[in-house]
């Protein structure tokens, strides 16, 4: 990676909408040093203009009658300041918004500084080179994104309405939401959600959830190896259908998530024994006197067998501060749903405080599902199930601790851009992923076709949800497996991220076809014979290019056009959809004779295939190259063309080319689909022959490259601009 010139402790730093962040391009790329520089030479405080003061940026689906005014912290108090006495989770209250799971990773986030201060940039001050602009840093889809933000914050009658501190001069956490909600277009996108959403945007972690009715085992053995490895950690309880935030008898609130904020097996004494209990510290992000009020609550009897030195330890206060501790045992019995975000190595401790058996190995692809390409569904839609993108993943190093020789596996599939286009009516779709044993025979065959998923079953599997994220931890033996992501519902489209943890290294690849060049299909021969025109008609076809050939007997892309317009059966040229042709054209209404037929483009990209000498004619006999191989790609055309609509779907284009010789992965098959395909992605005769010509010029131009056979190859920016213009 070349060096940039915004970094964090070795980390890229991107800008948001800057070529290679990951995120939507914008027109001004907004800095966060040169804005607040020319801020400060000119005197002015920065208003965002990208995200203005107004019920845009607070509201996307709604309109309220209510004026909120957009006010700078100096003008909500005039003692106003980032830090007061540093930061701590009582730093986070709610306001407004229905955004507690911001809140509880929020608090999350106050117990690790190294973490909270790759998203809080330390060089915002309300006072030193105050100039009305801040940023911070969120982790996006692989990616650190800056974002710059002023410092106008939305009130009523004075007081902020959504996330703030409980000290009235502090305002670090009401900019930090204020941050989150441009990256996602507003504050009301950030209104529902899970915590995991926000472990990850601010760790680059990998998030758990479980349910805790159906908790392992050892569950509480997990949450204290988390807890011990800095990770993020919150849990809820199912919502009340009929009231919003309902209040349990125990003082507990439905559908509200709660930060975990510490895990500690405590020493208690007994009048007739001693032993230890095993307790968590929870946190209401409403930082009120809403508190679990059962055993071990604030002041309650129990906290008389423990020890001073252990109170003294865990830091035991009895503020009505939201913060509360909780048994394991009744934690397990009122909670519904725990979100643990395991951080990835480089979120954690500085490297002289790690240990070998504290780091995460980690591995990640990007994908996507293209609607009748590789949005095959889950397994319930069998014959299309293979289409998925697939996944493998070799483990060979069994856990240090396991005795039973098992690998401790974390597998996360992660939606993208979704949360973001809610303004647009986006939803998240219901995804997950199944999990199958394979052996190393399994493995020559790239991807897996159908006949393996009809005869072998997955050995485990994700529930689908309609989350962000869906993970899930698995003990495997070493060996090799096979993740199939996929959507519930097939031919739905969406990106993704999935990323394999794992306690010890392990190979995760994707498991496709490597492109090159490969065998044609033994089925072509005969058909290529019984395609290919009589002698009569093939000597008329040379008439009629030693007809249309000038004086140099060679022909340009007209004169090809020409040909191919003679001698291709009218039934299979210019094929329309929906009576609208591929040109644009209705109803065969065309404006000069050049739209008729074969188009202009693949005209011209047929004579750069074989101009050698790159002259931009054909000579006579680079002409019957071309025939030969127009007959193959005419012949695999018409072997997949079953129902004879002269039109290949999108699921037969791979399959296609892979028999006209191209080794091809689903992601240059996407890309063809989306260059050269119709409306319903379905790819005509003429456009069949265009990809066969872009695939083959390009594969051979690699191939030329590729000296030592070794998929690799170097090109100069001259080299490849004038192959870019010829093909």
């Amino acid at each position: 990676m070349s060096k940039r010139k915004y970094t964090f402790d070795g980390h890229p730093i991107y800008l948001l909408g800057e070529r290679g962040s990951g995120s939507r391009s914008r027109k001004n790329i907004q800095d966060f040093y040169k804005i607040r520089q020319q801020c400060l030479e000119s005197g002015t405080l920065f208003e965002d203009p990208e995200f203005p003061a107004t019920n845009e940026s607070l509201f996307h689906s709604q309109t309220l009658d209510i004026r909120y005014d957009w006010l700078r912290p100096k003008e909500i108090n005039k003692d106003a300041q980032f830090f007061v006495d540093g930061y701590s989770r009582f730093d986070v209250r709610q306001g407004d918004l229905g955004d507690c799971w911001l809140l509880a990773a929020t608090a999350n986030l106050t117990l690790n500084p190294k973490v909270f201060f790759r998203v809080v940039c330390d060089d915002n001050s309300l006072e030193e080179n105050y100039a009305g602009v801040f940023h911070f840093r969120f982790w996006r889809y692989g990616k650190w994104i800056d974002i710059v933000i002023d410092d106008r914050l939305p009130t009523y009658n004075g007081k902020l309405i959504n996330m703030h501190s409980t000290e009235k001069n502090e305002f670090w956490s009401a900019l930090l939401e204020k941050a989150y909600a441009k990256l996602y277009g507003s504050y009301e996108a950030l209104k529902g959600g899970n915590a995991s959403e926000a472990f990850e945007d601010f760790t680059g972690g990998i998030s758990e959830l479980y349910t805790l009715k159906e908790a392992p085992t050892n569950l509480f053995s997990i949450l204290e190896k988390a807890f011990s490895r800095s990770s993020m950690m919150s849990c809820s309880i199912e919502p009340d259908e009929n009231i919003n935030e309902a209040v349990t008898p125990e003082g507990l609130v439905k559908g509200h998530a709660y930060s975990i904020t510490k895990v500690k097996m405590v020493d208690i004494n007994l009048p007739n024994k001693k032993g230890k209990i095993q307790l968590l510290r929870l946190r209401n992000p409403w930082g009120d006197e809403f508190e679990w009020n059962g055993a071990w609550s604030d002041k309650s009897r129990e906290w008389q067998f423990i020890p001073d030195y252990e109170k003294e330890e865990i830091g035991l206060t009895f503020d009505r501060d939201g913060e509360f501790w909780i048994s394991y045992k009744d934690f397990i019995k009122y909670f519904d749903k725990l979100d643990i975000c395991n951080l990835s190595p480089d979120s954690l401790v500085d490297e002289t405080e790690k240990s070998t058996n504290v780091k995460w190995n980690l591995k990640v692809y990007e994908g996507e599902w293209i609607k009748s390409i590789s949005a095959g569904g889950c397994r319930n839609n069998i014959e299309t199930f293979h289409r998925n993108p697939q996944y493998t993943i070799k483990l060979e190093h069994p856990d240090d601790d396991d005795e039973e020789g098992f690998c401790s596996v974390v597998i996360a599939l992660m939606q993208k851009h979704r949360r973001s286009r809610k303004v647009i009516g986006t939803n998240f779709l219901t995804i997950g992923f199944a999990i199958y044993r394979i052996q190393e025979q399994d493995l020559k065959e790239k991807p897996l076709k159908n006949h393996f998923f009809k005869t072998n079953l997955s050995i485990s599997r994700s529930t689908f949800l309609n989350m962000r994220g869906i993970s899930g931890r698995y003990k495997l033996l070493p060996g090799n497996y096979l993740i199939v992501p996929s959507t519930y519902e097939p031919d739905l489209e969406g990106e993704f991220l999935i990323r394999v943890y794992s306690e010890n290294k392990h190979e995760f690849e994707e498991h496709d076809e490597t492109c090159g060049i490969g065998e044609v299909d033994a089925r072509i021969s005969g058909r290529i014979d019984d395609l290919q025109p009589p002698s009569v008609e093939a000597l008329t076809i040379e008439k009629l290019f030693l007809e249309l050939a000038g004086d140099n007997q060679e022909i340009g892309w007209r004169e090809l056009k020409q040909i191919l317009d003679h001698c291709i059966p009218k039934e299979i040229q210019n094929k329309t959809v929906n009576g609208v042709q591929k040109n644009g054209y209705q109803n065969g209404n065309h404006p000069s004779h050049e739209n008729q037929g074969f188009s202009k483009d693949i005209c011209r990209s047929i004579v750069a295939m074989l101009d050698i000498d790159r002259s931009g004619q054909l000579g006579l006999e680079e002409f019957r190259v071309f025939l030969m191989e127009f007959a193959k790609w005419r012949a695999v055309f018409t072997l997949y063309d079953r129902d004879n609509n002269h039109k290949l779907d999108a699921f037969e284009l791979r399959d296609a080319l892979g028999s006209a010789g191209y080794r091809l992965n689903h992601h240059i098959i996407n890309t063809l689909i989306y260059r050269y395909g119709s409306t319903d992605k379905g790819i005509p005769f003429e456009d069949f022959i265009m990809c066969a010509v872009k695939v083959k010029t390009m594969l051979e131009h690699f191939k030329e490259k590729d000296h030592g056979n070794k998929n690799e190859a170097l090109f100069t920016v001259n080299d490849w601009i004038m192959r870019a213009l010829y093909s």
